[in-house]
């Protein structure tokens, strides 16, 4: 146990980030260069050491928390980063941008505001990379058998490290030209610089992980012929049909969905545009989704200097407390003020767009909308509420509802699909097409970094049983396994 008094000592505390209107000015992250470090050996001391600690169960990936906030304590670092690693393959991913469910389960979050579990590993990761104990860990042998990942995102980087140091060949197909998935391309630069990505494919090159960017399974090489190139395929590609909104207007010049936006945005920072070919600078911005991708679409929407920003979200505003039926340790869904949202514009709840209004050159320049209400059990339009907002630039972040049907993958492998509409699998996480498996979103459904990540470790151990027979590789989930999912 860190220190048996820490927890009465010292109250919660969490990373500084810089002035709004500094921030702003730049795609740097948010956060304050080195603040976490001179507070965080008192916030994990902290860590209570719990009998029962339940913040194992309400990380997807089973983080050995209590112990490595011990040592984050006593400032072994090295001992730190083991114990991090021994659970997650990425953890400066998840100490970046998971809502960090492990925090809502904290047994001191019963009564007092929990342990900053997320702030503990962001800096005990940070401070590996920094000290240069992040090897690459290539396998002893090869097995001589040979595995595609299809998808570079959290779940296929994930399948592919455990199965290169298992001694698999292993080579990951990207459609995009760079790799790193909704890593890449989903995620402002504001919130997880893409340096992190680079220094762990660089880290997966190492240990002898093949990237193929810039082909699409399904289109640019046939599924079946890929079957027949490897051993065992695990999929990997997530959840990116994006849901719609089928209203009149939908059609008009500057409506986009929030994945045409952001990698835009994102590839400004990578150097392949001076400047977004679908900018919010000048621009009124509405953003419909009140959730993370929507955050990030009004976060990017302020460093472009749009003229206003307004998110609209369909359900009523969050408490600021657990409502009855979340209960400790569940994951409550709360009110949350994100660094976008510190940076100004407007949040507006209980309301649906009824259309869009364009000019005569077919741009967007309003949308109508109406308030709603539940009425037994359904959202329904109130009366007398109908009005518009001026909205040159509309972002369409609602969410994703299953794999790519588009491209033919689905078809070619012959795959079933479950009731929800993804990519079944058994309990290895194994389709009903032998030596071929599905990993995070696109098996899963639309879910979190942590659950992608923990998803492609177990799909590697029921690919590695599948080519062995055995496997001592670790399997943190079930894909029955739905708690906590948020």
């Amino acid at each position: 146990m860190a220190d048996p008094k820490g927890f009465l000592k010292h109250g919660r505390e969490v990373a500084k980030t810089r002035p709004v209107s500094e921030r702003v000015k730049d795609w740097n992250e948010v956060y304050v260069p080195g603040s976490l470090l001179p507070i965080i050996s008192e916030q994990a001391s902290r860590c209570m050491d719990c009998g029962i600690p339940f913040c194992h169960n309400g990380c997807p990936l089973g983080n050995l928390i209590p112990e490595w906030n011990d040592f984050a304590y006593r400032e072994d670092w090295t001992a730190a980063s083991e114990r991090l690693h021994a659970t997650n393959n990425f953890p400066e991913f998840t100490g970046r941008l998971c809502p960090a469910p492990c925090e809502s389960a904290c047994v001191l979050g019963i009564n007092q505001p929990a342990v900053t579990i997320k702030n503990v590993e962001v800096s005990i990761i940070d401070k590996a990379w920094e000290a240069g104990t992040v090897a690459a860990q290539a396998p002893e042998r090869l097995s001589g058998k040979t595995v595609a990942v299809i998808g570079s995102g959290p779940a296929g980087l994930a399948a592919a490290q455990q199965l290169t140091r298992a001694g698999h060949t292993v080579a990951v197909y990207e459609r995009a030209d760079r790799v790193g998935g909704l890593l890449r391309y989903g995620i402002p630069e504001f919130k997880m610089e893409k340096r992190h990505i680079n220094r762990r494919i660089e880290q997966m090159r190492a240990e002898g992980t093949r990237f193929r960017t810039g082909i699409e399974i399904g289109r640019d090489l046939k599924a079946t012929d890929l079957r027949k190139r490897y051993d065992a395929v695990v999929i990997a590609a997530g959840a990116t049909t994006a849901r719609d909104l089928p209203v009149p207007g939908r059609e008009l010049k500057g409506v986009y969905q929030a994945m045409e936006y952001l990698p835009l945005a994102n590839k400004v920072q990578e150097g392949d545009y001076v400047t977004s070919p679908v900018s919010a600078e000048g621009k009124h911005v509405i953003v419909i989704g009140g959730g993370d991708t929507g955050a990030d679409c009004v976060g990017t929407a302020h460093r472009q200097g749009a003229a206003s920003v307004t998110q609209l979200e369909i359900m009523p505003r969050p408490g600021e407390d657990r409502a009855p039926n979340q209960p400790w340790p569940t994951f409550p869904m709360l009110y949350k003020v994100t660094s976008a949202h510190e940076e100004g514009g407007e949040r507006v709840y209980s309301v649906s767009t009824t259309h869009f209004e364009g000019d005569e050159d077919g741009n967007v320049q309003w949308l109508h909308l109406t308030e709603v209400e539940f009425i037994d059990g359904k959202l329904t339009p109130k009366p007398g509420t109908e009005r518009r907002i001026p909205a040159q630039l509309v972002t369409l972040a609602m969410g994703f509802t299953g794999t790519d049907r588009a491209n033919g993958l689905v078809e070619q492998f012959g795959l079933d699909l479950d009731e929800r509409g993804n990519i079944a699998r058994d309990a290895d996480f194994q389709t009903n097409v032998p030596g071929v498996f599905v990993a995070g979103d696109a098996g899963r459904g639309q879910s979190l970094i942590v659950w992608a990540i923990a998803e492609g470790r177990s799909a590697a151990k029921g690919v590695d049983r599948f080519l062995t027979g055995v496997s001592d590789l670790p399997a943190p989930i079930r894909p029955t396994d739905r708690s906590l999912m948020v």
